[in-house]
């Protein structure tokens, strides 16, 4: 299944990513594909508010990995944390494995979204949701949700 939107504006970006969050079941992958300063870490922190994550939410690049504890009503839902990896420092999977990417992508009570998930291609589960985000204008991205399902 494929979804696609149009943004004009990181406010709009932010809420289709809110919107999309709010649907996330339980052990739901989001893999975030775009070049440098598509928006994905935008898309993130609209991801996260749409979670009801009230921290700051930045592109956690040089940590690889920030976990963030929902609040009682998503643990009410069965998701406990959301665990967001930025991947661009990592060179390929095994140097992922290293540091434990497949505890966070097997995770049954989180909600796990990667960004540059093309470095661990292989390893995500079949029934990660891809999202592509472009340039489709000086300030207009295309965002394109792909869904095994």
């Amino acid at each position: 299944m494929i979804n696609e939107f149009e943004s004009v504006s990181e406010e709009q970006t932010e809420e289709i990513a809110a919107d999309f969050a709010k649907k996330a079941l339980p052990g739901t992958v989001v893999a975030l594909y775009g070049e440098l300063g598509a928006g994905k870490t935008v898309f993130a922190r609209g991801f996260a508010r749409g979670l009801d994550v009230t921290e700051t939410v930045s592109s956690p690049t040089f940590t690889i990995m920030q976990e963030y504890r929902l609040n009682k009503d998503a643990r009410e839902k069965g998701i406990a944390w959301f665990y967001h990896l930025d991947l661009y420092r990592i060179e390929n999977p095994e140097s992922a494995l290293v540091f434990g990417v497949d505890e966070y992508l097997n995770n049954d009570n989180a909600v796990l979204l990667v960004e540059w998930a093309e470095r661990i291609e292989k390893l995500l589960p079949k029934n990660t949701v891809r999202v592509e985000i472009s340039h489709s204008g000086e300030t207009t991205r295309k965002i394109r949700f792909k869904s095994a399902g």
